[in-house]
């Protein structure tokens, strides 16, 4: 297949470009600057210039593509609205340009659209999408990419958890550990008992090749590694490895330690790949989050 893929410079687009280029598809990737396109074209891809809100470019790389995988996403946390009606509008143009074609949009929603679930039980692929959660922002996206199946577009969701990780990681964990740093202590909130889902970056982009090749209309897929891995031993990992005390913080605490930070570690949504595994015969083979913190590339000079 030629497949479009935005965000393809991204950590987990890159994962997934090389994913599918090993699997003999080609891939157009969506390029805003000259620097983008160097790195496509030296991954062995085609370029596409054009952002997200360039919706007519979106449109003719839709119409020139035989599937499309959505990853980008711009993360202004500043003003996640209005990133979320960005994404909503570039879905909405992928399925109109797909629409009766049958062709597969896979389209990228978070775990935490699903926390905090009644007795805190692990989420499943079945959960429907809840407004009242840190992952609200992702919703509609994720509802109008499913309802899409009624107008011939074989869309699917996949939900990443709260750490996909990796070397090069830039995500909420860097910043866990520049905070422990800057603090000089690696802290949890509260008994640490809350949970994150986590899963390795290339585990990730095979979740979202096989969703292409032979995902089925209208369904929900979770790139799930770790299930939950509870709070404070994402701290005591990260204490170990910088040698710093591990403490907890109280609720009244977190704010002024982690900042913004401090809403995102607080939640547990521990969630199941299984239903996954068992539709795309897909199984998680690479390290789990905590035994990638003790290999030391977290923590590298100048990182």
């Amino acid at each position: 297949m030629r497949v479009f893929v935005t965000g393809a410079t991204g950590f987990v687009g890159t994962a997934i470009v090389q994913e599918l280029l090993s699997a003999g598809h080609q891939v157009l990737g969506l390029a805003r600057s000259e620097a983008a396109a160097a790195t496509l074209t030296a991954a062995g891809a085609e370029v596409h210039r054009g952002t997200l809100e360039d919706l007519d470019s979106l449109r003719q790389a839709a119409l020139a593509s035989d599937g499309i995988i959505h990853t980008a996403f711009i993360h202004d946390f500043s003003n996640m609205a209005a990133s979320a009606v960005v994404d909503r509008t570039a879905i909405e143009t992928f399925i109109e340009a797909l629409a009766g074609s049958g062709k597969p949009l896979v389209v990228t929603s978070g775990i935490a659209t699903i926390a905090a679930l009644d007795g805190g039980r692990i989420g499943t692929e079945n959960d429907a999408p809840n407004p009242n959660t840190p992952g609200r922002h992702r919703v509609p996206s994720e509802e109008i990419t499913l309802a899409a199946a009624a107008k011939g577009v074989r869309a699917s969701v996949v939900r990443l958890p709260t750490s996909v990780h990796d070397k090069d990681d830039h995500g909420f964990v860097p910043m866990l550990i520049n905070i422990a740093r800057q603090k000089g202590v690696s802290a949890y909130i509260g008994e640490g008992v809350n949970r994150w889902p986590a899963v390795h970056r290339l585990d990730a982009a095979r979740v979202y090749r096989l969703a292409l090749e032979k995902g089925a209309a209208g369904t929900r897929f979770h790139a799930i590694g770790d299930e939950g891995i509870p709070s404070r031993d994402i701290a005591a990992a990260i204490g170990k490895q910088l040698n710093l005390p591990v403490v907890s913080k109280s609720a009244a605490e977190a704010q002024e330690h982690f900042g913004w930070l401090g809403h995102f570690f607080a939640v547990d949504c521990p969630a199941s790949g299984t239903l996954t595994q068992e539709w795309l015969g897909w199984r998680p083979t690479h390290p789990g989050l905590i035994e990638d913190l003790g290999n030391g590339s977290y923590f590298a000079a100048g990182k």
